[in-house]
Formats: structure tokens, C-alpha cells, sequence
């Protein structure tokens, strides 16, 4: 595949969330002696990050019968979750290979913008990309048309020269396929849809490298 650019997801994706989130939930219990259970409930909630944890706090308070309040809960997430982000394997070495190959290098996320800048400094890619398009920052959001035309616009690439990456089947390879892009779909905890086929299903970011036409 001839291309120019490559688009990425974040989390699960260069953010290996689950490992950050196990590590957060590790200290959350602690620091508020919670439960046996508490935390396996707090990952089924959380859904991979598509839950408000505004709602996954009362409903742990309400299931457990807590005395805590919610919104000290709430704060102590805001406060700790992303203090020690975890970077997926390979991430580091397959974002410089393809800028070595003189590919465009974007990153298209769901989410609050201060959160995601924050994770993306504590993984030490807050300058490996060409545009970074957050939904919260643009007033759209994966799987939308118009986040996808917006990283393209800013690369100046057109949908037929770029890859999309992510472990979200609906966001990740049915949105950008709409886009007119490929779609390469890596490991994550959400299952396969039968009527979603990516373009390439990698086992790991280095699948990619492979996606490439050889060097001259």
C-alpha cells in the first residue's frame, strides 16, 4: 500500500489504558480502602473508557453500599487516573520508523481535550505528530464524517493515501472506511462485528510496517 499519511487512535491504541487504569484503580483502592470487587466492577463500568465516569460512581457507591461521596471519587480520578500513563508496546518505535519513511503522522481521539494532551505528554508523544484532532477541541467526534476530514484537511493528504489505526471496530475501521480510507484494526477488548471487515487485522502496532510498500 502506497501511502502518505497515518492516522491513529489513542487509547488502546498508542495508550495502553488498560495497564494505566489497572495502576490507577491499584492506589484509588488504597487511598479509599475500598472493597474486594470494587475495582473488577469499576473496569465492567467503565466500558474501555466509553462510560462518564460521572455515572460509574454512584452506581459503585449505590452496588457496594459506600459511604464515600461520589464526587470525592470523581475528584480522586480527575486527580490521579493519567499520573502515570503507560505507552502500548512498540509505539514509540513504529512512530519513528514511519516518520523515517517520511509518512504524515496524525492523531484523531475521542475525549476532553485536557485529559488527552496530558496522557499523550505522559507517554512522550506530545510532539510525534503532524495535527492532533481531539472530538472535544472540534465539536465532533469518531465515528462522525466530519473528525475524519478535519485530521485529512490538516495533513493535506487526501482519504485514499492514509491508514487509520485503532482498536475500536465502529470508530476506528467502520468511520474511516466511510471517509474513503483503509482501516487497520489492533487488539482491543471490543469484539468484531460481523458486518465490519478492516482493511488489515494487525496482532500488534508493528503489523503496519507490513502494510507498506518496500523501500526503493
Amino acid at each position: 500500500m502506497n501511502l502518505k499519511a497515518v492516522l491513529f487512535d489513542l487509547d488502546g491504541t498508542l495508550h495502553d489504558r488498560a495497564e494505566t487504569v489497572r495502576r490507577y484503580l491499584a492506589g484509588h483502592v488504597r487511598r479509599f480502602d475500598l472493597p474486594e470487587g470494587y475495582a473488577e466492577r469499576w473496569t465492567v463500568l467503565d466500558d474501555f473508557g466509553y462510560r462518564s465516569k460521572a455515572e460509574v460512581f454512584p452506581q459503585l457507591v449505590a452496588e457496594f453500599g459506600l459511604k464515600h461521596n461520589p464526587q470525592a471519587l470523581l475528584q480522586d480520578f480527575s486527580d490521579h487516573a493519567w499520573a502515570d500513563c503507560q505507552p502500548m508496546p512498540h509505539s514509540h518505535e513504529v512512530l519513528a520508523e514511519l516518520r523515517r519513511r517520511g509518512l504524515r503522522l496524525g492523531l484523531v481521539t475521542n475525549g476532553w481535550s485536557d485529559k488527552q494532551r496530558r496522557c499523550m505528554a505522559g507517554l512522550g508523544l506530545a510532539d510525534a505528530f503532524d495535527t492532533v484532532v481531539i472530538s472535544r477541541e472540534m465539536g465532533c467526534a469518531k465515528p462522525e464524517p466530519r473528525i475524519y476530514t478535519l485530521a485529512l484537511e490538516q495533513l493535506g493528504v487526501r482519504a485514499d493515501q492514509t491508514l487509520f489505526m485503532g482498536d475500536s471496530p465502529t470508530n476506528d475501521v467502520l468511520g474511516p472506511q466511510q471517509a474513503g480510507m483503509k482501516a487497520a484494526l489492533v487488539p482491543g477488548g471490543h469484539a468484531l462485528p460481523g458486518h465490519i471487515r478492516p482493511d488489515y487485522l494487525l496482532q500488534d502496532l508493528r503489523g503496519v510496517l507490513d502494510t507498506l510498500e518496500p523501500e526503493r
